[in-house]
């Protein structure tokens, strides 16, 4: 109570001369008790106009209006604050507040967050903010974005949460929470395209409805709680370029094989001793058969068909004798022809003084000159053959194809001709793996000069092709291994990027097959726009109708504020919007309708150089 007089005894002086805006920041200036980089210095109470503060963006005046600017964000990151925040509501059009890594202490309070129904973002990352979180939180319908990660917050996630229909990012990491997510919280958090969760106290079971969060992105990190039970197979609905960490927890049984569960390593799994079958080692307990006769031979064990009762209770001696000799004798044999295919072999490699293939060639399975299993040259080896090893074009691969399967795996992207995971092998060597499009239409010669070709292939922007593998048995798949280079240097593609849709291509590369370097310039166009915006390009399709591009044109054309267009998180970062503004203007430059108004890339990165340098 003697906090809350002296805050309003604070900012009462400045009650005529500021807007309700600017006396609730007065209120938060208050409980500040230390400002070492002196964030807050030009937060004059005598100041007319609050906009001008550091850290505070209003929104944009409206033409003829005599209504003064309402605040809408409050950014404020690594000043060094210490302070806890007030008990009082912050200005109710606040949209955006950031105070991540700060040294904000006590509880979240309940004024704060039904002060500003209207609030977008809440960024309170790396504090020292501790008690329950309010419940009052699911009174913000129009939250997108919930950061409160690295702090000391204990109790319960509050099931009000779930109003939050609009949330995007829930990040808790490294709290005190504990007890089971609320139920409901995959089917009302549909929204939701970042979740993590990692290093606190949850318990109970993984929600088996967390599968509907179709719209997730990069890593859901559940690892370091206490969730038991199954691993929910719905967790297989999830995007296939979603990596999934459950590590450390105690979670048991079988690891379902289905979707985005499916040929991933054990890396995201460990540290969960319950868990058993692929891709761990530790195989799942055969369930017992009564079916099976018991090792001591029981009355309770059946009777073989056609016994007696009781009579035939083993093989007699004569049978044993009989089946231990057939053995010998098809060993025999099958010795006697292993050793005439290898004569026949040697003979031939001899007669053609060294020109003939050898028959124990690794990649073929008795030689192609041996008499028993010869074939016509004519014959390719796509025609006759499923499979082959793990062909190395580099001699510093020390890998088998064993290996490679049963490696850690996740999605990094997909094009038109297949798809590139990120593979860990258990020695830690990572490697990029591109597995491509089903077919088989190409004959395994046509293939191999092809591989062979691009092996020989030597460039700083292109990964260097160390192995390739052909198969037409599993999934019809030619998958080729690539190594990441252990350098500086960039991983990028020098192909047209393509998607599954036309949200990343330019409009001539619906009507042309012929490809172009424009072409790239526009993909490149649409992937700085999603990162500068937040945005998905295939979301904004199925929600309102219109592709990325068209969306941000829509919005300059609308003059609308550039908080509404930037992504929330860089939006919070008032004192580099310039800069943001920049990188969209070049990012809308690349995905010009025509192609020869676009730059090139090399004055794409010159630009984004000399932007990268002055700031």
């Amino acid at each position: 109570m003697a906090l809350r007089l002296l805050l309003r005894l604070a900012v009462s002086t400045a009650a005529d001369a500021l807007t309700p805006d600017g006396q609730a920041l007065l209120v938060f200036k208050a409980a500040v008790l230390q400002d070492p980089t002196g964030a807050l210095s030009n937060w004059d109470a005598t100041a007319a106009d609050s906009c001008a503060w550091n850290g505070v963006a209003c929104s944009s005046p409206d033409p003829g209006s005599t209504q003064p600017r309402r605040v809408v964000a409050l950014s404020l990151p690594k000043k060094r604050l210490v302070a806890a925040l007030p008990r009082a509501p912050l200005p109710s059009s606040l949209r955006h507040l950031n105070l991540r890594s700060n040294c904000l202490f006590g509880p979240v309070p309940p004024e704060l967050v039904a002060g500003a129904p209207a609030l977008q973002s809440l960024v309170l990352y790396g504090n020292a903010l501790d008690g329950q979180l309010p419940e009052d939180l699911g009174d913000l319908t129009y939250l997108q974005i919930l950061d409160l990660s690295s702090n000391a917050i204990n109790g319960s996630l509050p099931s009000s949460i779930l109003k939050c229909r609009r949330l995007r990012a829930l990040a808790l990491a490294r709290n005190n929470l504990t007890g089971p997510l609320p139920a409901g919280f995959g089917a009302k958090l549909a929204a939701l395209e970042r979740l993590d969760l990692s290093f606190n106290g949850f318990s109970g079971t993984i929600p088996e409805d967390i599968g509907n969060l179709s719209r997730l992105q990069g890593t859901v990190d559940l690892s370091h709680n206490h969730f038991s039970g199954p691993i929910p197979a719905s967790l297989g609905r999830l995007p296939e370029k979603v990596y999934i960490d459950l590590t450390y927890n105690n979670l048991s049984g079988p690891i379902p094989q289905n979707g985005a569960l499916e040929n991933r390593g054990p890396t995201a799994l460990v540290g969960n001793p319950g868990l058993c079958g692929p891709p761990l080692k530790n195989p799942c307990a055969l369930s017992s058969n009564p079916s099976l006769p018991n090792e001591g031979g029981d009355s309770s064990a059946p009777e073989a068909a056609g016994g007696g009762k009781g009579k035939n209770k083993g093989l007699g001696k004569v049978a044993i004798v009989a089946i231990v000799l057939s053995d010998v004798v098809g060993i025999l044999i099958i010795a006697l022809v292993f050793f005439y295919c290898y004569w026949r072999a040697v003979s031939t490699k001899d007669r053609s003084k060294g020109h003939g293939a050898a028959a124990g060639s690794k990649g073929s399975r008795c030689g192609k000159d041996c008499g028993c299993f010869s074939r016509d040259e004519s014959e390719t080896p796509s025609e006759h053959t499923e499979q082959y090893d793990l062909v190395a074009l580099d001699q510093h691969v020390r890998f088998d194809l064993d290996e490679l399967l049963k490696a850690s795996a996740f999605v990094l992207g997909k094009s038109g001709i297949g798809i590139i995971y990120k593979v860990v092998l258990e020695d830690g060597l990572t490697m990029a793996v591109r597995r491509l499009g089903e077919g088989g239409l190409q004959r395994f010669k046509e293939f191999q000069t092809e591989v062979e070709a691009i092996g020989k292939v030597r460039h700083p922007n292109i990964v260097t092709l160390r192995a390739y593998y052909w198969s037409i048995t599993i999934c019809a798949i030619r998958p080729s291994w690539f190594r990441k280079e252990q350098s500086q240097q960039s991983d990028a593609s020098v192909s047209p990027l393509t998607s599954k849709g036309s949200c990343y291509q330019a409009l001539e590369a619906l009507k042309t097959r012929k490809p172009s370097q424009k072409w790239d310039v526009y993909s490149y166009g649409v992937v700085l726009l999603e990162m500068i915006t937040g945005r998905s390009p295939s979301a904004l399709l199925e929600t309102m109708q219109m592709v990325l591009v068209q969306w941000v044109q829509f919005c300059i054309e609308d003059k609308k504020p550039s908080a509404d267009v930037l992504d929330p998180f860089l939006a919070q970062d008032s004192e580099r919007e310039d800069e943001m503004i920049a990188v969209l203007k070049v990012a809308l430059a690349c995905v010009q309708a025509n192609p020869e108004r676009r730059p090139s890339m090399r004055h794409v990165a010159e630009t984004l150089d000399r932007l990268n340098g002055s700031s």
